[in-house]
């Protein structure tokens, strides 16, 4: 199905007006779910299950909103935005929460906030106004992400066997990370190249 920007979609669509709605509702939840997930991360629970499951369930939702917004027809402009915002909140706050609590290395965490705030720099007032949406790159690597983090806290945890698997997840999705970055920063040039009548480059 082609994406349609949202400057040229109909004004009066619904897209634009819905707000409350179930997906929004638990991409919220998410953001909501981060602080004791971080907070449980942080303070150390060695044998402990329970930073896993809430782990667990909050990366799940980020699959959970997105099934439900076109099951029940629910997509929604402030969701389209809202969502992605999560997803980058939430893979930093647990990623700090995991350097913080030795079970990750920091310059994990500077490439992934790195490459996000050079996004947002360059390319967020495009995604903002629908211009560019989340591509299957940007969607494969916040999933490798999630599950990266996912297995690295089970490990950290529970199950220290666990620990290379999530390491190696995760420096694929650091790679991907990069990788959509890179594309979503050529997209806005490309965008802006259009809007001003620049010609490219010979």
């Amino acid at each position: 199905m082609r994406l349609i920007s949202a400057r040229d979609r109909d004004p009066a669509d619904p897209y634009f007006t819905r707000v409350v709605t179930l997906p929004n509702a638990i991409t919220l939840a998410r953001l909501l779910l981060l602080v004791p997930v971080c907070w449980l991360i942080v303070a150390g629970t060695p044998g402990s299950w329970l930073p896993v499951v809430l782990l667990g369930i909050w990366a799940s939702t980020d699959w959970i909103d997105g099934v439900l917004a076109r099951a029940l027809d629910q997509s929604s402009r402030i969701g389209e935005v809202l969502d992605p915002i999560a997803d980058r909140i939430g893979v930093i706050g647990v990623t700090l929460a995991l350097a913080l609590a030795g079970a990750l290395d920091w310059w994990i965490l500077a490439v992934i906030a790195g490459i996000d705030v050079l996004s947002v720099l360059f390319a967020g007032r495009a995604a903002r106004d629908g211009s560019i949406h989340v591509s299957w790159l940007g969607k494969t690597r916040t999933a490798v992400l999630l599950t990266a983090i996912v297995v690295i806290l089970l490990g950290h945890t529970v199950l220290p066997a666990a620990t290379p698997v999530g390491m190696t997840l995760m420096l694929v999705g650091v790679g991907l990370h990069v990788i959509a970055g890179i594309d979503y920063l050529l997209q806005a040039r490309r965008l802006r190249r259009v809007q001003t009548g620049s010609a490219p480059d010979a």
